[in-house]
């Protein structure tokens, strides 16, 4: 099960995220814990490293189709480090428990965020999303 289960988390996570555009570790980290039984710090520190790969492609296909903006790419790119070291920190001084918790928050608010829109008159236009 450990390779089938892998090529399914990576698989799965991979075209969800495509097609969705959500971050890669939105459903490695849930695919690694439940189907391959990793512990929620390993299955973050997983999902650090297979984002990489995964953002990569994404962003290469979504470039071709006019979808990236460069300047907020790198924007991005130049802070999240510094969060994601930090954050790297604080995962791994926290209880096993406490991380698990956090995740599944992140997930409910994510979620309720998406269906909010996904529910809102299509006519209308979103607050959050401004003009480019």
């Amino acid at each position: 099960m450990d390779v089938v289960g892998l090529l399914v988390v990576a698989f799965a996570a991979g075209m969800l995220g495509g097609m969705v555009g959500v971050g890669g570790g939105v459903l490695f980290v849930p695919g690694l814990v439940v189907l391959m039984d990793l512990t929620q710090l390993e299955a973050e520190a997983t999902s650090l490293v297979a984002v990489v790969a995964v953002g990569a492609v994404g962003a290469w296909r979504q470039h071709g189709y006019g979808n990236l903006r460069p300047r907020d790419a790198l924007t991005i790119g130049l802070l999240s480090p510094v969060g994601v070291a930090i954050g790297v920190v604080a995962a791994n001084e926290m209880p096993e428990r406490t991380l698990e918790l956090l995740f599944a928050g992140l997930s409910l608010y994510i979620a309720a965020g998406l269906a909010r829109r996904a529910l809102q008159d299509p006519g209308r236009p979103s607050p959050a999303r401004s003009p480019r």
